[in-house]
């Protein structure tokens, strides 16, 4: 009668061991990249999801998702709608900062991004004078120009936009026509608007406010910081924040 044949023993785990612990150390090295200066609201959702994910079923390797719209910072991360709309408006950014390089390196605007949408900011001091709200053509007209050929792009086509004017904290001077940097904030954006129109935009898609000197960027303290807060910023708006 023949020996029983041994049954096989069971595959080892031990390399779950080894694979965690690298999965570890390049976290920890990409980490050590990590620019929280430069930080996306939508792609850190996105990476906390996708790990969120690997939590749950550690034996089925990473996860890659595609970064969507994030309605507001509140929003259930699980539910990253919209993800075409966030490829858009990330293409979106891209043509607005290759089309205004020319203001940026001239100090007149910046392209930055937060959980609002896309941010174009218009540093007023090289379109208004002092107290005023009218724009000066001569000088900005060709700004103007490549900001209506940027919106009215495919890349922003069927989009909301809002235009917000913001002053520092300097009251308005005793002869100008408006009783406050209320008033002056609102007047500029709605200007911006105007001549926006003028030269072809869509100004049913815009909406515009005034925040006076309510929303600094930087401190009021220092005359950079002031010239860095008094700026118009028109807005590619996130779906939540219609």
């Amino acid at each position: 009668m023949g020996k029983k044949a041994k049954e096989p023993e069971k595959p080892s785990n031990a390399w779950l061991g080894t694979y965690g612990d690298m999965i570890t150390l390049m976290l920890c090295f990409f980490v050590m990249l990590y620019n929280p200066s430069e930080v996306d609201v939508t792609q850190l959702a996105t990476i906390t999801q996708s790990l969120q994910m690997q939590e749950t079923d550690s034996t089925s390797g990473g996860l890659s998702l595609s970064a969507g719209m994030l309605s507001d910072l509140g929003n259930n991360i699980n539910s990253l709608p919209s993800t075409e709309k966030g490829r858009s408006l990330g293409t979106a950014k891209k043509k607005a900062v290759s089309l205004f390089a020319p203001d940026n390196k001239s100090n007149r605007i910046t392209v930055t991004s937060d959980e609002r949408g896309l941010v174009i900011t218009l540093l007023s001091d090289n379109f208004f004078e002092p107290g005023s709200a009218e724009l000066n053509i001569s000088e900005t007209r060709e700004t103007l120009l490549r900001l209506t050929e940027f919106f009215n792009s495919p890349e922003v086509a069927d989009r909301r936009y809002r235009i917000e004017g913001h002053t520092d904290d300097t009251p308005v001077p005793s002869d100008s026509k408006f009783p406050s940097n209320w008033e002056l904030s609102a007047a500029r954006a709605a200007n911006v608007l105007h001549y926006l129109a003028d030269y072809g935009v869509k100004e049913n898609n815009f909406a515009i406010a005034g925040y006076a000197d309510t929303r600094p960027k930087f401190t009021n303290d220092t005359p950079e910081g002031q010239a860095y807060n008094r700026r118009v910023d028109i807005i590619i708006l996130d779906e939540g924040h219609f």
